[in-house]
């Protein structure tokens, strides 16, 4: 791969351009999915190719093939130099990238048991028998476990010197049971929603989250939902659970913050950002109990790398600061923008994409608070957990989320429990309203999967990490 990405150099330079990159890239997936007693799903795919981007004449362009030919490189870097000139007739300023050193390194991931290796059969039997623990309750008729692997190996080189080799390995897994009755379908999810949690790391990864364990207590949770009380619609105290914070971090922190958003690039496929290049260092994003940091060196995170792909080494940055805008989030050619170094946030899906802004690890710092003194503490509110569904608009300032489950708390005690609590918010509104958070023992690094942004559409694995926190004075009622 190495010789392919200095082909891939070499042909660009030789064309005109006067900066180029490459990345040549190796993905592995596979997908097992069973459904309510039976396999649903067996996928497995590989994807090889380069990528190549490049500056001539002072624009990009950007051209990629799985054809892993000398001359079928030397042709995608031509025609990668002839996108940048076509480009330069209509661009309003030249690129800029900000100062970059040279690296020439190699970063591998965790992973003690190779995924890939395990025999389907271990595979479906895990799948099968956590799936008949969901519907160990005569309520829950519809039930769905799912696996989840992918093996990435890629080498970065540009032409200003820098040759990266990365490679990692992601597992994830998730159940969910469905409570029904009277026209109602209740979900509820173990480790979290929408495809459960992902790592980096192998099938140790898979056993720690104790699938047949945990699957007995979401089917319990899932009928009972069936006869919950709905949500009050009031204003009260709202504790979300450290799941529920890290989608709220990525919704409201993690997309307005990402600098191409800010500087309105972005304003085409997913919005810009309520945030503006002058609240840098004065902007009240929340309450003194609010600081978010970027961190991709955050160990067993889907966010988490060696170097971006960029060739920017990973690093921890703050964003919010006790409350106070403290950065954005930047690739070399966003940072150069502001007059700052790139704090390594550039990502790209695959080999045939061009990297984007993206978050890495985003995480909200953890508090002091013991859950059970949070709790405690909280005389009359209710408690959230798990996402079922969100709506926010595309400046990122007011959303509304829905939980899949809630308990009311009275006196300082979980009560009844809740169905599909919803609560709504302006963001710095939100967040200023946050007075306490809990402490680095209920902390968890949350991976989420499936972040969508650009034009063509990519999909970024990102994460954050969160502990339970409390909001005062929010709006609740009834999700749907």
């Amino acid at each position: 791969m190495r010789d392919l990405v200095m082909t891939a150099l070499d042909a660009a330079a030789s064309a005109g351009s006067t900066y180029a990159d490459a990345r040549a890239v190796l993905t592995t997936e596979e997908r097992i999915s069973v459904r309510t007693g039976r396999v649903e799903g067996i996928e497995h795919s590989e994807s090889l190719g380069i990528g190549i981007r490049v500056i001539a004449d002072g624009a990009w362009g950007f051209a990629s093939t799985s054809a892993l030919t000398p001359d079928a490189i030397r042709a995608a870097a031509r025609q990668a130099v002839a996108i940048a000139r076509a480009s330069a007739l209509t661009a309003a300023a030249p690129v800029r990238l900000a100062p970059l050193g040279v690296f020439d390194d190699t970063w591998h991931g965790p992973c003690r048991i190779d995924p890939f290796a395990v025999p389907l059969e271990e595979k479906l039997a895990l799948l099968l028998a956590a799936d008949e623990g969901l519907r160990s309750h005569e309520a829950v008729t519809v039930s769905s476990a799912s696996l989840d692997f992918v093996r990435v190996e890629k080498v970065f080189g540009s032409s200003e010197g820098s040759m990266i080799e990365q490679s990692y390995v992601e597992s994830s897994a998730g159940l969910v049971a469905y409570g029904m009755a009277d026209g109602e379908v209740l979900p509820r999810s173990y480790p979290n929603s929408h495809g459960g949690q992902a790592s980096q790391g192998g099938w140790e990864a898979i056993l720690a989250l104790d699938l047949l364990g945990h699957a007995p207590r979401v089917a319990e949770e899932a009928a009972a939902l069936v006869s919950a009380l709905p949500c009050p619609t009031t204003t009260t105290t709202v504790v979300l659970d450290g799941s529920q914070v890290a989608l709220q971090v990525h919704e409201s922190v993690g997309h307005p913050t990402e600098l191409d958003r800010v500087l309105g690039d972005e304003a085409a496929y997913a919005g810009t950002s309520f945030v503006q290049l002058g609240d840098l260092g004065s902007l009240r994003y929340g309450s003194p109990h609010v600081s978010v940091v970027a961190d991709a060196t955050v160990p067993g995170s889907i966010g988490s790398f060696g170097y971006d792909d960029e060739g920017v080494p990973a690093q921890r940055a703050d964003i919010v600061r006790e409350g106070v805008l403290a950065g954005f989030q930047s690739s070399r050619e966003s940072a150069s923008a502001i007059g700052r170094a790139s704090n390594g946030c550039a990502r790209a899906d695959g080999w045939n994409r061009i990297p984007l802004v993206r978050m890495t690890t985003l995480s909200l710092e953890p508090g002091t608070w013991s859950f059970d003194d949070l709790i405690a503490d909280t005389d009359d509110g209710i408690y959230m957990e798990t996402n079922n569904s969100w709506s926010i608009d595309d400046r990122r300032l007011n959303f509304q989320f829905a939980c899949e489950i809630g308990w009311e708390i009275k006196g300082g005690k979980l009560g009844r429990m809740i169905k599909s609590p919803n609560y709504t918010g302006i963001t710095p509104r939100f967040w200023g309203s946050c007075d306490a958070v809990c402490s680095a023992e209920r902390w968890h690094v949350w991976g989420l999967p499936n972040c969508g942004k650009g034009e063509p559409m990519q999909v970024a694995h990102v994460a954050h990490g969160a502990a339970p926190a409390r909001f005062r004075d929010i709006q609740v009622g009834v999700g749907r």
